[in-house]
């Protein structure tokens, strides 16, 4: 099994056990943007992680097996048409250079890491209107000289 034919097993899996990425999470005990990101095949699981996926979503052990697989992180280049991802696009294209020089000023040259990474997602009550709270937590790489 592929990572793509994983993807859509897990994701037919939650719809029919009617689960959240919360549950999902709390079950394996990971993060839920985390096991989403596995179950999208954008990271790769320990076997033990891919277990209690397969065994908490009632899926075959070939998924696990493709839980466990190394990804290749790719991704369409064009531009995002699905509006939530497009204003996640948006934000990076208007605001990108900007986190780049104020994170540089406060750290160096150098990058945010994806790699030793976290990302927690919060629904703030507003009576103006619910807000999105992304929180993005990367170890700061910075760039050597030699």
């Amino acid at each position: 099994m592929d990572k793509l034919e994983m993807r859509y097993t897990l994701l037919a899996a939650k719809a029919r056990k009617k689960m959240s990425w919360d549950d999902i999470g709390n079950a394996v005990g990971m993060s839920p943007v985390w096991v989403a990101s596995a179950c999208y095949g954008m990271n790769s699981a320990s076997q033990d992680i891919a277990d209690k996926l397969c065994d908490t979503l009632g899926v075959e052990s070939d998924v696990a097996e493709a839980l466990v697989a190394f990804p290749t992180k790719a991704w369409d280049e064009a531009i995002p048409q699905d509006p939530f991802i497009y204003r996640l696009y948006e934000v990076v294209g208007v605001y990108g250079e900007t986190l780049k020089d104020v994170v540089q000023e406060k750290f160096g040259d150098g990058i945010m890491s994806a790699i030793d990474f976290s990302m927690e997602v919060e629904k703030i009550e507003d009576p103006k209107g619910d807000r999105v709270l992304l929180t993005l937590n990367g170890k700061f790489l910075p760039y050597k000289s030699w």
